[in-house]
């Protein structure tokens, strides 16, 4: 185990080095940061002195190894918006991010698993293709467009709702909903079809053969051999909500990690952009590792292999 641990420790440090790596070459390509950040009217001598102060004067290759150097400490600079350590910023807005991906995935749970469960033991019936029916709409409608339509009826023709913004648990609503749309729809999907390929196992006809309830048969040997797939897909969405949760935090005025990359690319805030990425990354293959660790508990033979 402590091998396997070390092994996929050090292949997060290679996926973190390298998502550095392509963001910090591939931002570079929208333009000269330095022109783009100040004003229209400033001099030319200003402008030189503000990129030799910002290093953008070396050749490239120097500011990439300079970027590695620093980043390896941990210093991925200043904010040019706001003046501060970008990577500190970052972490500032991080605890928003992860309390709406946290309800967010609450809520696909919630609506995913029971629905798959219930459209795998009615299969054919009307549950099964109502449930099936809102899974493919789930995952057909665009996350933009239904955030903007939930806005409109619930904040500005009801008044139910706020617009955006956080601070209480009716904050949390639409967001929640129009983030775990989609990744419940596709859940939902996943779980059904993985339900069906056990429900027609021998020991799952073993254990109906034994007079067991359906709700035991089905929750003790059905599901929980089902969840190897399920659980691997809840690792990938709650990376994916992380890094993911652009679009939704825009829409809602939402004050995590995803709006203040949208804002620092607009501003072309390097700093924060390479932070940022630094954090999802680093968060996403934490929780795929934490999911690896999972299917030992879950399938003692999975224990095994990584224990030898």
């Amino acid at each position: 185990m402590r091998a396997y641990l070390l092994s996929r420790l050090a292949q997060t440090l290679v996926v973190v080095f390298l998502s550095l790596t392509a963001v910090f070459f591939l931002v570079r390509l929208g333009g000269d940061p330095v022109l783009l950040f100040l004003p229209m009217d400033i001099q030319a001598k200003d402008v030189n002195q503000f990129r030799e102060r910002l290093g953008f004067n070396d050749p490239l290759l120097v500011q990439y190894g300079r970027f590695v150097a620093a980043a390896a400490r941990g210093d991925f600079g200043e904010s040019l918006r706001y003046k501060q350590d970008a990577l500190r910023l970052v972490l500032e807005r991080l605890p928003a991010t992860l309390a709406l991906a946290g309800a967010a995935l609450a809520l696909t749970f919630c609506v995913a698993i029971p629905v798959g469960v219930i459209s795998a033991t009615r299969r054919g019936s009307i549950l099964d293709y109502v449930g099936m029916g809102g899974a493919v709409l789930g995952q057909a409608v665009p996350g933009f467009w239904l955030g903007l339509m939930l806005i409109y009826l619930f904040s500005v023709r009801l008044g139910w709702l706020p617009t955006g913004g956080t601070g209480t648990l009716a904050h949390y609503v639409m967001p929640c909903v129009v983030l775990a749309a989609f990744y419940a729809a596709r859940m939902a999907r996943l779980t059904r079809s993985s339900v069906l390929e056990t429900l027609g196992e021998d020991y799952v006809l073993t254990a109906r053969a034994k007079g067991l309830a359906e709700r035991v048969v089905i929750a003790k040997h059905a599901l929980k051999n089902s969840a190897i797939p399920i659980v691997t897909l809840a690792g990938l969405e709650t990376g994916q909500l992380l890094g993911g949760a652009v679009i939704t935090e825009t829409i809602f005025a939402w004050p995590g990690v995803g709006r203040l990359i949208v804002q620092a690319l607009l501003n072309r805030d390097f700093p924060v952009v390479l932070a940022a990425v630094f954090v999802i990354s680093l968060t996403y293959t934490l929780v795929n590792l934490l999911v690896d660790l999972l299917y030992g508990w879950i399938d003692p033979r999975t224990r095994r292999e990584l224990t030898a």
